[in-house]
């Protein structure tokens, strides 16, 4: 998918129940996961420098489980952002199976955030212009 950022994961033994499928809530650490990788990658701003002032938190989350995942799959995870607002951005997001049938698919909105000096308090912040010009080349419309 043009423009979309996109990871591999395998399955391991940590993600699966006892019928050996992923347990749903694995993937959404798997999402969680690919949006940390997302910001250290192709933001270059890791979540340990993020998280110094502010956040990323998941405002809305919409998911669809399409096809099991087994232990030792490996996964195509693609997210891609659908809407960029001033403070949000509406994303998209697939996790492929390796002959292409989807996993699962979804879409998820994150605010970006700021925190009060004292820690207490937490607001919404407007990407900056250069973080903006970075966000836009993963638009896929």
């Amino acid at each position: 998918m043009e423009n979309a950022f996109i990871k591999k994961e395998k399955v391991r033994f940590q993600h699966v129940d006892y019928a050996g499928i992923v347990f749903y809530p694995r993937f959404l650490e798997m999402l969680n996961c690919l949006v940390e990788d997302f910001y250290e990658e192709a933001l270059n701003m890791p979540f340990k420098n993020l998280h110094e002032t502010g956040g990323i938190p998941t405002v809305d989350l919409k998911i669809q489980f399409k096809k099991a995942a087994r232990l030792g799959d490996e996964l195509t995870k693609s997210l891609w952002i659908k809407n960029l607002g001033g403070a949000s951005m509406h994303c998209g997001f697939k996790f492929e199976h390796e002959d292409g049938s989807t996993c699962l698919e979804g879409e998820v909105t994150l605010v970006r955030v700021e925190f009060s000096d004292d820690r207490k308090g937490i607001k919404a912040s407007g990407f900056p212009d250069d973080m903006r010009t970075i966000l836009e080349k993963y638009i896929i419309t």
